[in-house]
């Protein structure tokens, strides 16, 4: 089985109308479960890219030192808080978080959905575990069939990546495609082959494929809605123990130096943030300009999203100026890192005028800098 027919695909201009913000550094969309699942349901059933990344508190700060990982992120399509702790930090800094979007709740929903089912293809996992995941979706029939599976082991990403293995994939014409290899490395592969994969939506879902093999058992759903479900998994996976330990040092050290300051200066200068923007766009030669002025926060952004999708549409550079802004939010920053993504991936640059300080303040405390170097 081959795929040499299937086309391959490009970076996709990202969708300027998501609801998408910064927290610590990675993009978050501010959507529900059932929003989650419609968003995954439409792109399946319309073929339609969509890298869906599922965020944590590990998420967060392994971005913090590796910019491959972080980039991955960004270049997602849709990037749901899998975590209490991110949906209370999101809370806390302002931004508008429904609940959280756990990647194995979404994927039981989809599995329990009603209408036509869809295709899923299993990559990862322990050896056995994906055949045994496979066996127990085709006994229940219901939502989600399994049309697939690989458990390539725990080599490096190019061996998992070799022709044969996406051949096989895009073969079997899934909708869903669910990678299980770690975080890291799972991003990573998801990254280095998404141009040449045919599947619509593709996710590392981490122990998803274990859940549904059986293999590892979820917490109870009181725990999950206390944010404790980490003790679970320690319980189930004791070798977790270490890793959630540093995580959890490192995001208190983050909630002293970014959060913290960031909602006391959100507090303060709440006042100022209700102000009207300006966009001016200026296309040149080789590059397009955008000029902002005033404040920009998430209730008025609808020109700003107009703004970056021309930009992103026109195959220039892009240079923004944000000399004469006043006051941004954690929404804007999420947008500047959408245009940020799209063009890294375009073979295109970014440039940010030099940047007042309430609005490098405000970048910092998203840590976001790296919007700033060129």
């Amino acid at each position: 089985m081959h795929s040499e027919g299937s086309p391959s695909r490009g970076a996709t201009p990202p969708d300027f109308e998501r609801d998408v913000h910064c927290l610590l550094g990675l993009p978050i969309d501010a959507i529900d479960l059932a929003g989650a699942e419609r968003r995954i349901r439409a792109a399946a059933a319309a073929r339609m890219p969509c890298f869906m990344s599922t965020p944590n508190v590990n998420y967060l700060i392994a971005s913090r030192s590796d910019d491959a990982f972080r980039n991955a992120v960004l270049h997602s399509d849709l990037s749901v808080a899998d975590g209490m702790p991110l949906v209370w930090l999101a809370r806390l800094i302002g931004i508008p978080m429904r609940e959280r979007v756990a990647g194995a709740n979404l994927f039981e929903a989809l599995r329990g959905g009603e209408g036509r089912p869809l295709t899923v293809y299993f990559f990862g996992g322990r050896d056995g575990v994906a055949k045994e995941a496979a066996r127990r979706l085709a006994r229940e029939a219901k939502g989600l069939v399994c049309v697939g599976y690989d458990s390539p082991g725990f080599g490096p990403v190019e061996e998992m990546s070799r022709e044969e293995t996406i051949s096989r994939i895009n073969a079997s014409n899934a909708d869903l495609l669910v990678v299980s290899l770690g975080a890291r490395k799972g991003q990573v592969w998801i990254e280095r082959n998404r141009p040449r994969l045919n599947v619509p939506v593709v996710s590392h879902l981490g122990a998803v494929i274990d859940f549904s093999a059986g293999t590892v058992r979820r917490a109870p759903a009181w725990l999950q809605r206390a944010g404790l479900e980490w003790l679970w998994r320690i319980k189930e996976q004791p070798g977790l123990w270490r890793r959630y330990l540093n995580d959890g040092i490192a995001l208190a050290a983050l909630l002293v130096t970014r959060v913290l300051p960031h909602v006391w200066y959100a507090w303060r200068h709440a006042a100022g943030s209700a102000g009207e923007g300006y966009v001016e766009a200026r296309e040149g030669e080789r590059e397009y300009a955008i000029v902002l002025r005033g404040a920009w926060t998430h209730a008025n952004l609808a020109l700003l999203r107009r703004s970056f999708t021309l930009a992103a549409q026109s195959g220039k550079d892009v240079r923004l100026d944000v000399t004469a802004v006043s006051h941004v939010d954690s929404a804007f920053v999420g947008l500047m890192m959408l245009l940020r993504g799209y063009l890294e991936q375009s073979g295109r640059r970014l440039t940010i005028e030099p940047v007042p300080r309430p609005v490098r303040r405000v970048i910092e405390y998203c840590c976001a800098e790296f919007l700033c170097h060129t």
